[in-house]
């Protein structure tokens, strides 16, 4: 029972995960599970973000 409830607590909260804006859109973007390793290197929101940015 105790593993349940401390699951509980730990969904729905986002916003305590670090944030930073997108450099191409300026829209905010909160830290993901798959950029746990790079987040001081991830710039943009999405592919069509890092494609604008370059051209």
């Amino acid at each position: 029972m105790g593993e349940l409830r401390s699951e509980r607590q730990r969904r729905g909260r986002k916003a305590l995960l670090p944030a930073k804006d997108c450099a191409a859109c300026g829209r905010p973007m909160t830290w993901r599970r798959r950029w746990a390793r790079c987040w001081d290197e991830v710039r943009y929101c999405s592919d069509a973000c890092r494609r604008a940015r370059r051209s």
